[in-house]
């Protein structure tokens, strides 16, 4: 699946996935390839994704999600990679 991850700043991520996991708003979630369509908010934790079996980790703020026909858009304020 497709992954966008973008700050006022810039487009932090965008490639393929495996699977990626969110700080929500009632606890973590993870989102695999085909995805219900979802549209989600998000607070300040750590989000990670991975592809193949190499996994990226970061904290991020408050945000949004979207998920929509395997592609997967993380709207956030800030980003910390880990």
């Amino acid at each position: 699946m497709q992954l966008e991850i973008l700050t006022p700043e810039k487009t932090f991520y965008r490639g393929e996935v495996d699977s990626i996991t969110l700080p929500g708003e009632t606890g973590s979630f993870q989102i695999l390839n085909n995805h219900a369509p979802l549209i989600s908010s998000l607070k300040k934790g750590m989000l990670a994704f991975s592809v193949g079996k190499k996994e990226s980790e970061m904290e991020i703020t408050d945000g949004f999600v979207e998920v929509n026909h395997n592609k997967v858009t993380v709207l956030i304020d800030k980003i910390r990679n880990m």
